[in-house]
């Protein structure tokens, strides 16, 4: 049997250009139905290595994203990429090359873009880098001090949601616990079995909240449609009501934690006056003050989980609703106990708290960056628009480098970054920017030297994922189009250029890569007590399942057994719930202690007819990959990306479903097409993330036409401590669109000027 695999499912190849799910998959991806179809789309890949004419021509980047190109040979493009590397090399210095690839371009182990990149930049001198993700920069940046691991690391030892199926029987989820968001995992599924233990859970009566304000961002349960952005006045009410009620677990808070009297005296209002409670916390998050008060009760007298999204963190201050939420969890004192506590992420990727050994395949050799600089992810559109400027992150004061050269490599930042209009003008800044993807990205028709690069369906290489127990070889499933290579070969071609070639393919071809890997992978099965079979029977079968790979966690079970002897990695070896570190970091942003910050937008202060942006993954695709694929242009409304919003809510507007509306602030514009939710609060709107950005010019507006969320969300730090994004902050304005339907310019190629064959 032969098999692929993606970030949304593994699958068996149908012998005949096609894919299907596998048959123990309990609920595959939607995502995957449109894999296949949006490969073949002719319209939307790159089929050869090209450079823009302005370029060319000696335009520094005014043009990009307006302008033509000059098909080229691989040798001239080869040549072109290493003159470049090296001309930014010599007059600037290698800190003025930065490697990007943030993305999710493939969950091979070896066509892995990002590393491959790194590679061999690394070789040629080194390149500013970037940290954390924009998937929670907050919850990495933050976790170290108040818990002492990584979220790397915390991820590795959740609760397993099997335990919270069996035990829990209180469970508070904010913002959710969605099927939607579960389709996918980074370097690969096998399984898709999140909605089972939801559902288990369910059966035994386990009184389950959907703290949201999208109702189906939990199938099940009880929904409380909280506002948007007040969680952590709710988390810090629950906390004071319990506190106040008496209810509080003095004893473990004592022996686990540290801070509990400050915190405490903040609650209660010593510093600012304002006691914390349910009353004041109802008028702030929209829910009843009683409610608050019942839960409070329930947290306590009944086995709970607090579980936090991971969308909650991406917002403004961000850090504050999951301290809360862990602080919570401290004071009702049931952490270390199957099933309950606190967890971080669950539905959120669809390994989060799945009961299964982890285990550390070998990777790709990135070698040693020279170059120690790198800015938080999210900062990039700063880094351009203000080299030199300084800026706060994680206790430190750092400045911008001066970028000249950006290569980037499997990614998008025209999808995942926000203020999109923000980031087109700073990225006209650099000298130079090389693009190598296998589709025209908006990131792609805004480079000056673009090299295609083969899809994951178009090559062989090896699932393993650290967290997931079926490892997969994946077949080709489809012939590379046009003039594509993958990403290795471009790689070592460029190297060759440069004079690297050795240095980099290590004397091996890409095949000889995916043995190395798998002799290396059979090395750590061995160390871990089991046996992979050799390359060529792998290969031929196409799968191995880890034996007994079932393995249940408890967060925090070695500390909760003996915290003298397992201390933490924080200040005090203990939770901190006050800590002294971030407290005299004086950050108005992001204080010692969970607390309140109203955010920068929100509804507490919008005007009339204003409504808070959601801007969640769709069920189509995933981030904006295969947004050509008939799966996700099939839920499109005339063309456009479809947006969300209460009945009620457009019927005051005026507005029926199937309309095209506008929805617009002062950052931007965008065109979508309306549809219903009822189980969404009537002050909110829901635009998925991820239709492919196509700003036009209309009546002399910059209106994006396609259904991008990111022309209205806020570039800013959530805080100064980790400068995470803040893409679910922001406030809009909507109305019907009567005017003629601008056409897209996403569904067909940029103006190529071809080769001519002699």
């Amino acid at each position: 049997m032969a098999f692929t695999a993606s970030h949304w499912g593994a699958y068996e190849l149908d012998g005949s250009g096609g894919i299907r799910p596998l048959p123990d998959d309990p609920a595959p991806s939607r995502i995957g139905r449109g894999w296949v179809s949006a490969a073949r789309d002719a319209s939307s890949r790159i089929m050869a290595p090209v450079a823009r004419k302005g370029w060319l021509a000696g335009d520094a980047g005014g043009k990009r994203g307006d302008d033509g190109y000059v098909e080229l040979d691989w040798s001239e493009a080869f040549k072109l990429v290493a003159r470049e590397i090296e001309r930014v090399r010599k007059e600037h210095g290698n800190d003025a090359i930065f490697g990007g690839s943030y993305g999710w371009a493939s969950a091979g182990r070896f066509h892995h873009a990002q590393s491959q990149l790194r590679r061999l930049l690394n070789l040629a001198g080194g390149h500013v880098g970037s940290r954390e993700t924009y998937s929670h920069a907050a919850a990495e940046v933050l976790f170290p001090h108040v818990i002492g691991l990584t979220n790397r690391a915390f991820q590795d030892q959740m609760t397993s949601l099997d335990l919270v199926a069996e035990h829990c029987d209180y469970l508070l989820s904010l913002g959710g616990i969605s099927e939607r968001t579960a389709q996918i995992a980074s370097s690969g599924v096998a399984r898709h079995d999140v909605g089972g233990a939801l559902r288990r859970l369910i059966a035994r009566d386990a009184e389950v909240l959907n703290v949201s304000p999208r109702g189906t961002d939990l199938n099940g349960g009880t929904w409380l449609p909280v506002r948007p952005g007040a969680d952590a006045a709710l988390l810090l009410a629950l906390t004071y009501e319990v506190a106040m009620a008496g209810a509080a677990n003095e004893d473990f808070l004592a022996r686990y934690t540290s801070g509990w009297p400050e915190w405490r005296s903040y609650l209660e209002g010593r510093s600012d006056g304002i006691a914390k409670s349910a009353d004041w916390a109802a008028g702030l998050c929209d829910i009843p003050s009683d409610q608050i008060r019942e839960m409070s009760r329930n947290l306590v007298r009944k086995r709970s989980m607090i579980a936090v999204n991971w969308g909650l963190q991406r917002a403004d201050h961000g850090e504050q609703v999951l301290w809360a939420a862990l602080g919570l969890a401290c004071v009702v004192g049931q952490i270390g106990r199957p099933g309950t506590g606190f967890a971080f992420g669950y539905g959120s990727t669809a390994h989060v708290g799945r009961a299964t050994r982890v285990i550390d395949w070998p990777s790709v050799p990135q070698g040693r960056n020279p170059i120690s600089d790198f800015i938080p992810v999210s900062r990039i559109a700063d880094m351009l628009l203000c080299p030199g400027a300084a800026y706060r992150y994680n206790g430190e004061v750092r400045r911008y480098p001066d970028i000249r050269l950006i290569y980037w490599c499997g990614g998008n930042p025209f999808h995942h970054h926000q203020d999109l209009n923000r980031l087109n003008a700073a990225w006209k800044r650099p000298e130079t920017i090389i693009v190598q993807d296998h589709s025209w990205t908006a990131t792609a028709r805004r480079a000056d030297i673009v090299l295609p690069a083969t899809s994951p369906l178009e090559r062989a290489d090896l699932m393993m994922n650290r967290r997931d127990p079926s490892l997969f070889y994946m077949s080709p499933v489809l012939d590379a189009p046009g003039r594509a290579r993958d990403d290795f070969d471009i790689f070592r071609g460029i190297a060759a250029a440069m004079g690297l070639e050795e240095a980099f393919t290590g004397g091996r071809d890409a095949g000889g890569w995916i043995r190395t890997l798998w002799e290396n992978a059979r090395e750590v099965a061995r160390a871990a007590g089991f046996s992979l079979p050799d390359f060529a029977r792998f290969a031929e079968v196409g799968r191995f399942d880890v034996p007994d790979a079932k393995e249940v966690r408890i967060a925090f079970e070695a500390f909760m057994e003996n915290p003298e002897g397992a201390p933490l990695a924080t200040e005090t070896g203990k939770i901190t719930l006050h800590n002294e570190t971030l407290a005299s970091l004086e950050l108005a942003s992001c204080p010692g202690h969970p607390c309140w910050i109203e955010p920068i937008e929100s509804l507490l202060s919008a005007k009339p007819n204003e409504l808070h942006l959601i801007s969640g993954q769709p069920d189509t695709r995933l981030h904006g990959q295969n947004d050509r694929g008939p799966e996700a242009l099939a839920d499109k409304i005339n063309g456009r990306e479809a947006a969300c919003l209460n009945p009620h809510a457009a019927a005051r507007r005026g507005l029926a479903e199937g309309d095209v509306i506008r929805i617009w602030n002062s950052r931007g514009a965008c065109l979508a097409g309306l549809r219903f939710d009822p189980l969404l609060r009537p002050d909110c709107i829901a635009l998925p993330t991820g239709a492919w950005f196509d700003p036009q010019i209309i009546d002399g507006e910059a209106l994006d036409v396609h259904g991008n969320p990111n022309v209205l969300t806020i570039d800013q730090g959530c805080s100064e401590l980790s400068q995470g994004n803040i893409a679910h902050t922001a406030l809009v304005r909507v109305e019907k669109w009567t005017r003629a339907l601008p056409p897209l310019t996403v569904d067909r190629p940029p103006d190529i000027q071809r080769k001519v064959e002699v």
